[in-house]
Protein backbone atom coordinates (compact mmCIF):
# COMPACT_ATOMS: atom_id res chain seq x y z
CA UNK A 1 0.00 0.00 0.00
CA UNK A 2 2.42 2.64 1.23
CA UNK A 3 5.83 1.72 -0.89
CA UNK A 4 6.84 4.52 -1.97
CA UNK A 5 5.95 6.66 0.59
CA UNK A 6 7.71 4.25 3.26
CA UNK A 7 11.12 4.43 1.93
CA UNK A 8 13.40 6.84 3.69
CA UNK A 9 15.30 9.58 1.25
CA UNK A 10 18.31 11.00 1.01
CA UNK A 11 20.14 7.85 2.82
CA UNK A 12 23.66 6.70 1.72
CA UNK A 13 23.62 3.46 -0.68
CA UNK A 14 25.40 1.91 1.96
CA UNK A 15 22.76 2.00 4.39
CA UNK A 16 19.73 1.57 2.51
CA UNK A 17 17.33 1.51 5.40
CA UNK A 18 13.98 1.29 4.48
CA UNK A 19 10.99 2.68 6.79
CA UNK A 20 8.93 -0.92 6.47
CA UNK A 21 11.56 -2.40 8.44
CA UNK A 22 11.06 0.05 11.44
CA UNK A 23 7.19 0.45 11.02
CA UNK A 24 7.85 -4.00 11.29
CA UNK A 25 9.79 -3.72 13.84
CA UNK A 26 7.42 -1.78 15.82
CA UNK A 27 4.34 -3.83 14.79
CA UNK A 28 6.52 -6.71 16.03
CA UNK A 29 7.34 -4.81 19.83
CA UNK A 30 3.81 -3.83 19.84
CA UNK A 31 2.37 -7.29 19.31
CA UNK A 32 4.25 -8.24 22.30
CA UNK A 33 3.66 -5.23 24.66
CA UNK A 34 -0.47 -5.27 23.75
CA UNK A 35 -0.63 -8.72 25.18
CA UNK A 36 1.36 -8.35 28.13
CA UNK A 37 -0.29 -5.32 29.33
CA UNK A 38 -4.05 -6.75 28.96
CA UNK A 39 -2.81 -9.68 30.45
CA UNK A 40 -1.32 -7.79 33.06
CA UNK A 41 -4.72 -5.90 33.30
CA UNK A 42 -7.29 -7.89 32.85
CA UNK A 43 -5.63 -12.02 33.02
CA UNK A 44 -5.53 -14.50 30.91
CA UNK A 45 -9.37 -14.46 30.12
CA UNK A 46 -8.55 -10.56 28.87
CA UNK A 47 -6.29 -12.14 26.32
CA UNK A 48 -8.98 -14.95 24.90
CA UNK A 49 -11.98 -11.89 24.93
CA UNK A 50 -9.53 -8.78 23.10
CA UNK A 51 -6.77 -10.74 21.02
CA UNK A 52 -4.42 -7.74 21.13
CA UNK A 53 -1.98 -9.44 18.78
CA UNK A 54 -3.75 -9.80 16.85
CA UNK A 55 -4.38 -5.59 15.89
CA UNK A 56 -0.97 -5.01 15.41
CA UNK A 57 -0.80 -7.90 12.50
CA UNK A 58 -3.87 -6.33 10.86
CA UNK A 59 -2.61 -3.25 10.49
CA UNK A 60 1.08 -4.43 9.12
CA UNK A 61 -1.34 -6.37 6.36
CA UNK A 62 -3.30 -3.49 5.24
CA UNK A 63 -0.85 -0.97 5.41
CA UNK A 64 2.94 -2.95 4.38
CA UNK A 65 1.01 -5.90 2.41
CA UNK A 66 1.36 -8.88 2.17
CA UNK A 67 5.00 -9.80 2.06
CA UNK A 68 5.93 -7.33 4.97
CA UNK A 69 1.94 -8.27 6.92
CA UNK A 70 3.92 -11.94 6.78
CA UNK A 71 6.68 -11.69 8.13
CA UNK A 72 5.28 -9.21 11.25
CA UNK A 73 2.64 -12.12 11.38
CA UNK A 74 4.85 -14.81 11.74
CA UNK A 75 7.61 -13.01 13.75
CA UNK A 76 5.42 -11.40 16.54
CA UNK A 77 4.15 -14.44 18.50
CA UNK A 78 7.55 -16.73 17.72
CA UNK A 79 9.42 -12.90 19.46
CA UNK A 80 6.86 -13.27 22.03
CA UNK A 81 7.02 -16.20 23.16
CA UNK A 82 11.15 -15.58 23.26
CA UNK A 83 10.59 -12.24 25.44
CA UNK A 84 8.12 -14.07 27.67
CA UNK A 85 9.74 -17.28 28.10
CA UNK A 86 13.15 -15.19 29.13
CA UNK A 87 10.74 -13.65 31.57
CA UNK A 88 9.41 -17.13 33.00
CA UNK A 89 5.96 -16.62 31.89
CA UNK A 90 5.50 -17.50 27.88
CA UNK A 91 2.87 -16.31 26.02
CA UNK A 92 2.17 -17.96 23.50
CA UNK A 93 2.45 -21.23 25.42
CA UNK A 94 4.47 -23.25 23.16
CA UNK A 95 1.88 -25.67 21.72
CA UNK A 96 -0.24 -23.00 21.21
CA UNK A 97 2.73 -21.04 19.03
CA UNK A 98 2.62 -22.96 15.80
CA UNK A 99 -0.84 -22.36 15.48
CA UNK A 100 -0.58 -18.95 16.41
CA UNK A 101 1.75 -18.24 13.94
CA UNK A 102 -0.36 -20.13 11.02
CA UNK A 103 -3.03 -18.01 12.05
CA UNK A 104 -1.83 -14.69 12.26
CA UNK A 105 -0.19 -15.37 9.09
CA UNK A 106 -3.35 -15.76 7.18
CA UNK A 107 -4.39 -12.50 8.90
CA UNK A 108 -1.39 -10.64 7.47
CA UNK A 109 -1.53 -12.47 4.08
CA UNK A 110 -5.46 -11.74 3.52
CA UNK A 111 -5.29 -8.00 4.77
CA UNK A 112 -2.51 -7.34 3.18
CA UNK A 113 -4.06 -8.30 -0.57
CA UNK A 114 -5.88 -5.50 -0.21
CA UNK A 115 -2.95 -3.16 0.57
CA UNK A 116 -3.03 -1.98 -3.05
CA UNK A 117 -6.64 -0.95 -3.51
CA UNK A 118 -6.34 0.45 -0.24
CA UNK A 119 -4.65 3.78 -0.91
CA UNK A 120 -7.67 4.07 -3.42
CA UNK A 121 -10.32 3.62 -1.09
CA UNK A 122 -9.86 3.34 2.24
CA UNK A 123 -13.12 1.80 3.09
CA UNK A 124 -11.93 -1.30 1.46
CA UNK A 125 -9.70 -1.62 4.76
CA UNK A 126 -13.26 -2.91 6.58
CA UNK A 127 -13.98 -6.00 4.24
CA UNK A 128 -10.07 -6.54 4.34
CA UNK A 129 -10.19 -6.80 7.89
CA UNK A 130 -12.99 -8.87 8.31
CA UNK A 131 -12.08 -11.31 6.00
CA UNK A 132 -8.65 -11.82 7.22
CA UNK A 133 -10.27 -12.11 10.64
CA UNK A 134 -12.58 -14.72 9.52
CA UNK A 135 -10.17 -16.69 7.12
CA UNK A 136 -7.05 -16.69 9.93
CA UNK A 137 -9.47 -17.75 12.47
CA UNK A 138 -11.13 -20.31 10.24
CA UNK A 139 -7.27 -21.80 9.52
CA UNK A 140 -6.53 -21.78 13.37
CA UNK A 141 -9.79 -24.00 13.89
CA UNK A 142 -9.21 -26.00 10.87
CA UNK A 143 -5.48 -26.92 11.68
CA UNK A 144 -6.24 -27.87 15.07
CA UNK A 145 -8.73 -30.53 13.95
CA UNK A 146 -6.61 -31.87 11.91
CA UNK A 147 -3.65 -32.11 14.29
CA UNK A 148 -6.31 -32.97 17.40
CA UNK A 149 -4.45 -36.42 17.97
CA UNK A 150 -1.53 -34.70 19.31
CA UNK A 151 -2.70 -30.82 19.85
CA UNK A 152 -2.62 -30.06 23.66
CA UNK A 153 -6.63 -28.39 23.00
CA UNK A 154 -9.67 -29.62 20.97
CA UNK A 155 -11.80 -28.15 18.08
CA UNK A 156 -14.29 -27.61 20.87
CA UNK A 157 -11.65 -25.77 23.23
CA UNK A 158 -10.66 -23.26 19.88
CA UNK A 159 -14.17 -22.94 19.00
CA UNK A 160 -15.27 -21.47 22.58
CA UNK A 161 -12.22 -19.44 22.76
CA UNK A 162 -13.76 -18.02 19.19
CA UNK A 163 -16.53 -17.20 20.52
CA UNK A 164 -14.91 -15.90 23.15
CA UNK A 165 -13.13 -13.55 20.68
CA UNK A 166 -15.80 -11.95 19.14
CA UNK A 167 -15.56 -8.88 20.86
CA UNK A 168 -11.99 -8.31 20.12
CA UNK A 169 -12.50 -9.26 16.90
CA UNK A 170 -15.63 -6.72 16.12
CA UNK A 171 -13.58 -4.02 18.10
CA UNK A 172 -10.54 -4.40 16.04
CA UNK A 173 -12.94 -4.83 12.55
CA UNK A 174 -13.92 -1.07 13.56
CA UNK A 175 -10.71 0.49 14.72
CA UNK A 176 -8.34 -1.13 12.19
CA UNK A 177 -9.75 0.28 9.19
CA UNK A 178 -9.83 3.19 11.04
CA UNK A 179 -6.55 3.34 11.67
CA UNK A 180 -5.69 2.50 8.39
CA UNK A 181 -7.74 5.31 6.62
CA UNK A 182 -5.69 8.20 9.09
CA UNK A 183 -2.42 6.74 7.81
CA UNK A 184 -3.54 6.76 4.50
CA UNK A 185 -4.52 10.34 4.76
CA UNK A 186 -1.55 11.54 6.76
CA UNK A 187 0.70 9.88 4.22
CA UNK A 188 -1.34 11.30 1.30
CA UNK A 189 -0.67 15.14 3.10
CA UNK A 190 2.93 14.55 3.63
CA UNK A 191 3.64 12.79 0.18
CA UNK A 192 1.73 16.57 -1.25
CA UNK A 193 4.09 18.32 0.69
CA UNK A 194 6.97 16.97 -0.71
Amino acid sequence: MLENALTVRNVPSGTKIKLKTAVSAGLIALAVILPQVVHALLGMPGGVKWLPMYLPVLISGCVLGTKWGLAVGVLSPVISFIVTYAAGNPMPAAARLPFMMLELAVFAAVSGLFSEILPKNGLLAFPAVILAQISGRAVFLGAVAVCQSFAAFTPAMIWGQIKTGITGLAVQALFVPVIVICLKKLLAKENQND
